[in-house]
């Protein structure tokens, strides 16, 4: 339902995307996550016919975005992250008005509305304007209005940011039952646990490429090697680190105010080390921690922890 064929997108001379390729099947519950700046919105820029492709082919339902816009919004659902409504209306209001772009008229709306209403937990606010609704309310009447004309493909954007903790699992709920619809779902988000609980696959972009894709227990398995936290009772000296990933003893080391957090596929090893290197360097060792291995250290350890400006 959709495909990306070696998609590019530039800006000038800025790349944003870089021959991605990624097909998302009827059925099927993809997330895209990536760090700000990664290329996320560009790409779903182009998906949705924003913008155009500096190379490479975008499919949605076998149409092309940029030159078949009109087939295309009818089979495609887009929740953006910014809300989308008016807030001078009332809830059943904008969703009559939606409905009513998508071509829907008389029973079939009313019947539309009612569906999306009870799907978001909306039902008993539906005559409230919208300017009075909590932050959770908006952001449920965001994504209703994307679910309206029961597309075939779904693009989510970012559509728990700033919700309420029911908010978010009455949403988590609605897009659970979306997905068991045989609709298409790509979902962006920040939350690694959203990723792990929906998601059928994963893929991680940063600087515009592709660099991990697959289902989370996989990418877990192949790339979440523990992190042994430990600390110290003070800073350790830098050689410290290096001596221990030069040794092939810890895969990656980083220091983190007065310990360091060391990737491992199996501590054993170097717990004995580590003990003899901190007698060296006169530390002395207060904690070990090593936490399971989660979608969130995978992602962090494939793009790092530096933070990044959208671009």
């Amino acid at each position: 339902m959709i495909e990306l064929d070696d998609l590019s997108v530039s800006y000038g001379s800025r790349l944003a995307v870089d021959r991605v390729r990624l097909q998302v099947a009827a059925g099927e519950f993809v997330g895209l996550l990536g760090p700000n700046g990664a290329g996320k919105t560009s790409l779903l820029r182009a998906l949705c016919g924003l913008v155009p492709p500096s190379s490479g082919r975008v499919s949605v339902g076998g149409l092309d975005p940029r030159h078949e816009r009109v087939a295309v919004a009818r089979c495609l659902g887009f929740v953006p992250q910014d809300l989308a409504f008016y807030r001078a209306l009332t809830a059943r209001q904008n969703l009559e008005l939606f409905g009513r772009l998508h071509g829907l008229w008389g029973a079939s709306l009313a019947s539309a509305v009612a569906r999306v209403l009870d799907l978001v937990q909306l039902r008993e606010h539906a005559d409230e304007r919208t300017h009075t609704y909590s932050g959770g309310m908006k952001r449920r009447l965001n994504v209703a209005i994307g679910l309206l004309h029961e597309p075939s493909v779904l693009v989510l954007d970012e559509p728990t940011v700033g919700v309420d903790a029911q908010s978010r699992s009455a949403l988590l709920d609605c897009f659970e039952a979306v997905g068991r619809s045989g609709a298409a779902v790509l979902y962006t988000t920040h939350l690694m646990e959203e990723a792990e609980r929906l998601c059928d696959r994963v893929v991680i972009l940063d600087g515009g490429k592709v660099i991990a894709a697959g289902p989370p227990a996989v990418l877990i398995e192949r790339f979440g090697a523990g992190v042994l936290r430990v600390r110290f009772d003070r800073a350790p000296p830098a050689s410290l680190a290096s001596d221990l990933v030069e040794r092939e003893l810890a895969k990656e080391a980083t220091g983190v105010g007065d310990g360091l957090d060391l990737a491992v596929d199996r501590p054993e090893p170097l717990l004995a080390a580590l003990a003899e290197r901190a007698a060296a360097a006169d530390l002395t060792i207060e904690s070990l921690e090593l936490p399971e291995a989660t979608l969130e250290g995978v992602f962090l350890r494939l793009t790092g922890r530096r933070l990044r400006d959208e671009i």
